[in-house]
Order: C-alpha cells, then sequence, then structure tokens
C-alpha cells in the first residue's frame, strides 16, 4: 500500500488536515483549526483545513502550500524528500519535526 509521506517524513494519511478533506467532515475541520490556532498562535479558520497531502499536486493548507519551509527547500533542491539531502541529520528546520516524531524520520530513511 503507498502511503503519502511528506518531504519532512510526517505520514500525511494521518493528518486530520487531510481526512477532513478527503470525508469533507467540517467538524473535524472545526477540531483541526481550533487546535492549530493553539498550538501556532495564529487564528487558523475550518475554511483553511483543506489538504490531500504535502507532496501531492492539488489542494493544501496555506501553510503546507507556500509557508512550510522545509517544503520549499525540498522543492527548490529538486529532492524526494529530506531523505536525500546530505544536510538532514543537521537540519535544524528538518529537527523541529525529527526530535519529537520517530516514525517521520523513520519514513525519511525507509522512502
Amino acid at each position: 500500500m503507498s502511503r503519502l509521506i511528506a518531504y519532512c517524513g510526517l505520514d500525511c494519511e494521518k493528518c486530520n488536515a487531510r481526512i477532513a478533506t478527503i470525508n469533507n467532515d467540517d467538524a473535524l475541520r472545526e477540531k483541526t483549526a481550533e487546535l492549530w490556532t493553539k498550538l501556532n498562535g495564529v487564528e487558523i479558520t475550518k475554511e483553511m483545513i483543506n489538504c490531500v497531502g504535502c507532496t501531492v499536486d492539488d489542494v493544501k493548507t496555506l501553510y503546507c502550500d507556500g509557508l512550510c519551509p522545509i517544503r520549499q527547500c525540498v522543492m527548490a533542491k529538486g529532492y524526494k524528500n529530506c531523505g536525500e539531502c546530505q544536510e538532514s541529520d543537521t537540519c535544524k528546520r528538518l529537527a523541529m519535526i525529527t526530535s519529537n516524531n520517530k516514525e517521520a524520520k523513520e519514513n525519511l530513511l525507509h522512502e
């Protein structure tokens, strides 16, 4: 089974924004927007919660589409994901994800 692994190693198939988008679940969009607002300290509305995956050519959240520095870096370098980058072990941006998400790091090693 193919998985949707983001450039940083996160599993997009487990992301509530993607799940809410695929299932057109406004309650989950609202819940995700509230959580992300608290976590990020900026207002995120349920209307902003639309994404089908980081590496998919389709709708993405505003952050994932244009603001995520990891996504922008990987795309600029032409890599499949951060696992292809020689700087991945020392990258501070990537460490923000992999330091607290062991699955993301494993995903980069096995993609």
